[in-house]
């Protein structure tokens, strides 16, 4: 049945318009139309949900609906398996209030398995009237247990380097071009925001070209207070492209340094940076971290370590997903070429290094793709030391020769992974805001005790284009394929804004990897077949 004929999908398409006031596919309904009852109340006691709903962590039986209210309020979701809600099931969620922002979360269970499930999602006032907001409309497909194909995209890097929501473009149209992929979900790979990134009015890029921004007062210095770390994620939800996407493309979500500030580390400096009238890199690092935790539509761990961002995501007999971490259990930005490691050179940490082994160890899927928030081969720097010693942002140090500095723990995983026989490894990642295609090979590499591997690169989403970057030759990296800018700091005006793309077949479980600029021009694909 085409798409156009589902009437399930079309009840969708209705109701979501009629919630939304926008065009979906054609279908356009006035703002004031409603498609689910709702307590009558003055507008003034309805709490509003405006920066619509976000699906996140499907996996297994599980799923997470998120959303935010304008003011404290309850949030309740029902969900079915038809869009038309005849037997939905009714959630009665947390609260939400000023300590979160205003934002909740209920974690779905017991979901049938490789379904589509319809979701609908309002907030009930606290007030005497108990008005009950404009309902909000979500669908997704649930994690199969059977052997089925899949389809999920990944990229990074949103709203970065001045540019953010232009209107003159119809917003960040990226996510757009995303959604009409239909992708069974989405691995954001870290730079949700740019917590260090003010949004001008409006700047000259490249040929003299003017782009424009919606601004807002969080967006309009770095982030310091806990509301200004918080407003960066408001603003990014004022997007369509961006809500539309959520409604229907369930996420999973890393981070890595712009969700606080450009490169930090404990070793952080920034007495002398202007921008910034809080200096202290930690509590600013605490301070995003709870405005991350608040909007990622995760699933938060238990009390062992509630703010843990690395978990695995099993998706059917054909993919397991790792999500890496590697921002919070670094050590200091140093020029990493110690001979052994210490606290200097952790960047993984040992207890998550520990879990990733055990988790691809007991991984029955075919392919094992583990999603990490920098690449491991290309040279990322931060500066130079007092020294004039350079310093470095990622793995690599710009040492050809043996592995050292952090490189130890990926020789240490990568050692594991080919001694342990650990098959179908593919590496995903962003960052560096541009599109790759990386091939590494013992035959090549200085630390040779590994097995052959793919890593690739998409990004950025919506942010200033780079590239491309040198790669070091510890590991044995090659160059498959690579598109950058011209030059730095090119604007999504030039089209240079990629997401990867991965298509896994049902019957061959051959893995097809494509990377797709923002009009949807497929660059590269590479077909990778497992190894039995």
């Amino acid at each position: 049945m085409s798409q156009a004929e589902d009437p399930t999908r079309r009840d969708f398409l209705v109701q979501f318009g009629a919630a939304s006031g926008v065009v979906v596919s054609g279908l356009s309904l006035p703002r004031g139309a409603r498609a689910a009852p709702a307590i009558v109340a003055p507008d003034s006691a309805r709490p509003i949900s405006a920066l619509g709903l976000q699906i996140g962590d499907v996996a297994g039986e599980r799923a997470i609906v998120w959303s935010r209210a304008d003011r404290a309020a309850r949030l309740l979701v029902e969900w079915d398996t038809s869009a038309r809600f005849g037997n939905a099931r009714r959630i009665v969620g947390p609260h939400a209030l000023e300590t979160s922002d205003y934002t909740a979360r209920v974690d779905l269970t017991d979901l049938p398995h490789d379904r589509e499930i319809f979701v609908r999602a309002s907030f009930l006032g606290l007030s005497n009237e108990r008005a009950t907001s404009e309902p909000l409309f979500g669908r997704f497909r649930s994690a199969p247990r059977q052997r089925r194909g899949v389809r999920f995209v990944w990229s990074g890097d949103t709203a970065g380097q001045g540019f953010g929501i232009n209107p003159d473009i119809g917003g960040m149209r990226i996510y757009e071009t995303m959604r009409a992929r239909r992708p069974d979900f989405f691995i954001h790979s870290g730079d949700n925001i740019y917590a260090d990134g003010p949004i001008p009015a409006e700047k000259v890029v490249e040929d003299g070209k003017l782009w424009r921004n919606l601004v807002t007062p969080e967006k309009s210095k770095v982030a310091e207070t806990l509301d200004e770390f918080r407003g960066n994620y408001r603003y990014n939800l004022m997007d369509q492209n961006v809500r539309r996407f959520n409604a229907e493309v369930p996420q999973l979500w890393q981070w890595d340094d712009h969700e606080v500030t450009n490169n930090w580390s404990v070793s952080k400096d920034l007495s002398a940076n202007a921008a910034y009238t809080e200096k202290d890199v930690l509590l600013l690092a605490a301070r995003g971290t709870r405005a991350f935790q608040e909007y990622a539509p995760l699933r938060h761990h238990d009390e062992s370590e509630s703010e843990r961002v690395y978990r695995h995501i099993p998706y059917g007999s054909l993919l397991d997903v790792f999500m890496l971490d590697m921002r919070s259990y670094r050590g200091p930005n140093t020029n990493n070429r110690q001979p052994t490691q210490s606290n200097e050179t952790t960047f993984l940490g040992a207890d998550q290094l520990t879990w990733i082994k055990r988790e691809l160890l007991r991984s029955c899927a075919t392919w094992k793709v583990i999603a990490a928030d920098m690449p491991l081969g290309l040279l990322v720097g931060d500066g130079k030391d007092s020294a004039g010693n350079d310093l470095w942002e990622a793995i690599a140090n710009g040492d050809d020769g043996a592995a050292l500095g952090r490189e130890l723990e990926i020789a240490d995983l990568l050692r594991f992974i080919k001694h342990h026989n650990v098959r179908n490894v593919v590496w995903l990642t962003a960052d560096v805001h541009y599109c790759a295609a990386h091939h590494y090979q013992p035959s090549r590499a200085k630390f040779t005790d590994f097995a052959p591997f793919w890593e690739f690169v998409a990004g950025p989403l919506n942010a200033g284009a780079f590239g491309p970057n040198a790669l070091d030759a510890t590991f044995g990296p090659e160059v498959v394929f690579q598109k950058a800018p011209p030059a730095a700091n090119y604007s999504p005006l030039s089209g240079y804004q990629f997401f990867g793309q991965v298509d896994i077949d049902e019957r061959s479980a051959d893995m097809v990897v494509s990377l797709v600029d923002l009009a949807g021009n497929t660059v590269f694909t590479h077909t990778l077949e497992p190894q039995r």
